[in-house]
């Protein structure tokens, strides 16, 4: 099965940049990258893990405007992918692990989303991807994101910290910078949080298989920014959307 988020945070292969940003494309997928998507894939995954090309084309054919990619404009090479899907809330909270909630099938009113997936080699990409979205995301009126996250650094914590409890690990954290700002002890989960994926929904035991979580998974909430003043965005052309992108980035 595939692992859903990345079992270490964001980060390009040593000695690898990424690209200027001005010569990194963020759009969102069709068929034809699916060569590109899967080389992706091979760099981030273990072979068990990763996505065949028979699930990325039924993604993209299902949900073409949430199924996202960065790019190297030079190369074509694929950076990042995110592949998401409608859900509510209650939904995934009835959900026992990541194939529950990447499975269920949300109503045509459910106005969230469930990360299937998403994949980076480059923190920069990564962050591109998100800045690609949120102008498209006000104007279909979405309100929150949810991704599954692995604990990366569960089991050596655990292993310093033996009386420790999976509840204490997710929910401490430690002052960083001059403002203190409260950062997760989990790497994964701290560069979720600084990307505005702050809630904590639950966590899950044998959620997806994953050595370092002891298979634990943990469902995170992120806030599309200004999403509450939906009705208005809805109504302006995402030509008008798309100057707000650097604002709204700044936001999380």
């Amino acid at each position: 099965m595939r692992v859903l988020a990345q079992p270490s945070p964001v980060q390009a292969p040593a000695g690898v940049a990424c690209p200027p940003r001005n010569l990194v494309t963020t759009r969102f997928l069709l068929a034809a990258d699916i060569p590109a998507l899967l080389a992706l894939e091979n760099q981030k995954w273990e072979p068990e893990q990763a996505a065949t090309a028979d699930e990325m084309s039924v993604r993209i054919a299902r949900y073409p405007q949430l199924c996202l990619g960065a790019f190297d404009a030079s190369t074509g090479e694929a950076l990042a992918s995110m592949f998401m899907k409608p859900t509510s809330r209650d939904l995934l909270m009835q959900s026992a692990n990541w194939q529950e909630c990447a499975r269920t099938q949300a109503e045509e009113t459910d106005m969230e989303l469930f990360g299937i997936s998403f994949s980076s080699i480059h923190p920069e990409a990564g962050d591109a991807l998100f800045e690609f979205f949120w102008p498209h995301a006000l104007k279909a009126g979405w309100r929150h994101i949810y991704l599954g996250s692995p604990l990366p650094g569960f089991k050596k914590w655990l292993d310093r910290n033996p009386g420790g409890s999976v509840y204490r690990y997710v929910h401490g954290g430690r002052r960083t910078g001059r403002r203190g700002t409260v950062l997760p002890l989990d790497p994964q989960l701290r560069y979720y949080k600084q990307r505005g994926f702050r809630e904590i929904m639950y966590i899950r035991p044998d959620y997806f298989p994953h050595e370092a979580s002891h298979d634990y998974g943990v469902v995170i909430r992120g806030t599309v920014p200004l999403s509450l003043a939906s009705p208005l965005w809805r109504r302006l052309p995402i030509s008008w959307l798309n100057v707000l992108k650097k604002s709204l980035f700044v936001l999380l």
